[in-house]
């Protein structure tokens, strides 16, 4: 009998959820199978991921005829389809809510990239999305943006679960965590009830990896000394768990602050760090790279469908998000040897910028292909 190393992972106190998500897998009962077969725990989604899942398939055919119809917008349509789509899920995914007590079975949709930099708009498009999908166990995702924490803190406040995006310096993390407490605290300062909130710190992974070691590759072609050379080798690869490792153990202090206590006396859910961006981008990697690293308590990892299936095969399942964490704190101060120099504050910057263009261009992608379709499948008037 084949071992199913997602359960092993449970077991260890990390919570495997995917990274994927249409109408597809809901409606052949693939993703009822998903948590059955390999316990996935819960579902992240993005506009790449809808993008991908709308465009050009025509299950959501008959929706978008619906919405025509009814004289709504292109942008109407398109919050129609996903919120019907995410409260689906919702409803997959409550059993394991339910007998979680809340530690998992959420879905996470993303609040639109194009407000990514205004804190006022993402406050209340995170309260309407909340209260137009009608589901307890949603999660709205925000940036980890300057403009998007006091966003966090606000939509905490207001009794919301919240999957704080886009994280890739410890330092981002290490804020998005007191702006979850803040939330909290000012929740808890109106006598209302914070045992019912969630969060994760979805910290991003591949994407670090794959800059730095293009910066590395970079190097090592004008590079003709051997020691300079087995520097710049040793980096390669290691610079994005390393980053992780050190933010759990920043994880580690907070939980142990007076402040968090005192949450936590009153009922509060830690807020999780999740490892996201979790597929090898270079093939001479192992393809769970990110999963086998960086299981550990506390944590969730989430996985588009082709990591679930190989870590389901061949995952090397043990707790090593606490493990060398000296070397990984060596690793990223290696960075500042005038050998390698690579400011990792500048790199770490530059990939936020990136990470929400990434979701810009398939949002407005997807927004101007459903337009067409529109076009297409609205009557003709005579």
């Amino acid at each position: 009998m084949t071992t199913n190393h997602l359960l092993e992972i449970e077991d260890l106190g990390q919570s495997i959820w995917m990274d994927n998500l249409s109408r597809n897998i809901i409606e052949s009962g693939e993703l009822k199978s998903m948590i059955t077969d390999k316990g996935i725990r819960g579902i992240t989604s993005n506009p790449a991921i809808f993008e991908k899942a709308i465009a050009g398939n025509a299950i959501y055919d008959a929706d978008i005829e619906a919405g025509i119809s009814a004289g709504k917008s292109v942008m109407e349509i398109y919050e129609s389809l996903v919120f019907k789509d995410i409260r689906d899920a919702c409803d997959i995914f409550m059993p394991v809510y339910e007998k979680t007590e809340g530690l998992d079975g959420y879905i996470s949709i993303e609040v639109p990239p194009t407000i990514a930099k205004d804190t006022e708009s993402t406050i209340s498009e995170a309260l309407r999305y909340y209260t137009a999908i009608g589901r307890e166990n949603l999660m709205i995702k925000i940036p980890g943006t300057p403009e998007g924490l006091p966003a966090v803190t606000r939509v905490i406040s207001e009794g919301i679960n919240v999957n704080v995006t886009l994280l890739f310096s410890v330092e981002s993390y290490i804020n998005t965590a007191w702006a979850y407490i803040e939330g909290l605290e000012a929740r808890a300062a109106k006598g209302e009830d914070i045992s019912k909130i969630a969060s994760v710190a979805s910290f991003f992974l591949s994407r670090i990896d794959s800059n730095i070691d293009g910066t590395i590759t970079s190097k090592l072609k004008d590079v003709t000394d051997e020691t300079v050379k087995a520097k710049l080798e040793a980096v390669k690869g290691k610079v994005a768990i390393a980053n992780a490792k050190i933010a759990y153990q920043e994880y580690k202090n907070i939980i142990q602050s007076e402040r968090w206590k005192a949450l936590s006396a009153k009922g509060a859910k830690v807020q999780r760090l999740l490892w996201a961006s979790t597929s090898t981008k270079d093939p001479s990697y192992s393809d769970v790279m990110y999963v086998d690293e960086l299981i550990g308590l506390n944590t969730v990892n989430t996985l588009p469908p082709q990591t679930i299936d190989a870590c389901f095969d061949h995952c090397d399942v043990d707790n090593r998000v606490e493990t060398n964490i000296e070397a990984a704190r060596e690793v990223i101060e290696s960075l500042k040897d005038p050998d390698i120099d690579i400011n990792i504050d500048q790199v770490m910057e530059q990939l936020l910028g990136e990470g929400i263009d990434k979701f810009v261009k398939p949002f407005t992608s997807l927004i101007n292909s459903l337009e067409e379709k529109v076009k297409k499948l609205a009557p003709v008037s005579n």
